[in-house]
């Protein structure tokens, strides 16, 4: 085991990869020599040659592109946009050629790329860089949509995202890029895509999160704790598929729920979440689901980040209210 932060996990996982399959290339802007904005490539160019890390010029619609045609010739294509506020470029190609490609061709021909890309606040970025758009990509049928909260997860969710055959969006959250260390096995191993992590038992609350806001969540857990409340954490890990056996199993154990997200409102996965857990379960809940997200606006300014972005003592709040309902 070694201790890791999620970039280096995330660059350890595009290491066992590379090794591992000379039909995996990486590439996008400045990820060669510069190792990319965060330097989650750092070093790998060096490794691997330019052949298999390269640059590409400053187009997400060329870059993604390049990663549907590589596809469709037997490659592993791993293609970074450089923040994922850039994606509007890229959404042809992402979400009218990837997504389709197992279903248009009858089965012959699939898409295995995995897209990577920074996204999330409380860092103090310029416009367009913070926003959370998984939602865009994970409405479009075709696409599995990852967003690891911490190394271990980053490492093998990565893993096994550019091991799978269809495409996957790999969301990774800026703020948690260098926030903690956690033990991360050396050796390649893969987290399943799909499948929730219960990251905090409980039996009076269940909270729902993915991101950072797991530790969002996970903090106001233990600030509930001091009033009695003992809440659930469950991590999603996948956005898309969600894991809803886990999430319903936790919910008849505790009978009230609070869904959080960074998204605002009308974004994000809140909404489809809900609604599928109530139709599973609302026998067992005992009030309304209830939603932490951010105001349904354009995301802030640097000004005003801190104030708009949801955090643990508004999931605090909810789950008063709906234990208390």
């Amino acid at each position: 085991m070694a201790q890791m932060t999620m970039i280096q996990a995330i660059t350890d996982a595009l290491r066992v990869e590379l090794k591992n399959d000379e039909n995996v290339l990486v590439f996008g802007e400045d990820v060669g020599q510069n190792g990319g904005v965060f330097r989650a490539t750092e070093g790998l160019q060096k490794e691997f040659g330019e052949d298999r890390v390269f640059d590409t010029p400053l187009a997400e619609s060329g870059i993604a592109g390049i990663s549907f045609g590589l596809a469709t010739q037997g490659f592993r294509p791993v293609p970074e946009i450089q923040f994922f506020g850039f994606v509007y470029e890229a959404m042809d190609a992402i979400n009218g050629q990837m997504a389709r490609l197992r279903y248009r061709s009858g089965n012959t021909m699939n898409a295995p790329i995995t897209v990577r890309s920074p996204f999330g606040g409380g860092v103090h970025t310029p416009e367009l860089h913070a926003d959370s758009l998984e939602g865009l990509v994970a409405q479009q049928p075709g696409l599995k949509v990852v967003i690891p909260s911490g190394p271990y997860d980053a490492k093998g969710l990565l893993i096994q995202s550019i091991r799978d055959n269809d495409p996957v969006i790999y969301l990774e959250h800026m703020k948690l890029y260098r926030s903690f260390r956690e033990e991360v096995p050396e050796d390649e191993y893969t987290i399943e895509l799909g499948k929730a992590n219960v990251v905090r038992e409980g039996n009076d609350v269940t909270l729902v999160a993915y991101g950072a806001m797991v530790h969002s969540a996970l903090k106001a857990a233990e600030e509930l704790e001091k009033d009695g409340i003992d809440a659930e954490v469950i991590d999603l890990r996948t956005v898309m598929p969600v894991d809803f056996d886990t999430i319903v199993k936790s919910v008849e154990k505790t009978n009230h729920m609070v869904m959080i997200q960074e998204a605002q409102r009308q974004a994000g996965m809140a909404s489809y979440i809900i609604s599928n857990v109530q139709e599973r379960a609302i026998l067992h809940l005992e009030a309304p689901i209830l939603t932490v997200a951010a105001p349904d606006t354009v995301y802030a300014f640097t000004q005003a980040e801190e104030v708009w972005l949801p955090n643990y003592q508004d999931i605090i709040e909810k789950v008063n209210k709906v234990i208390n309902y």
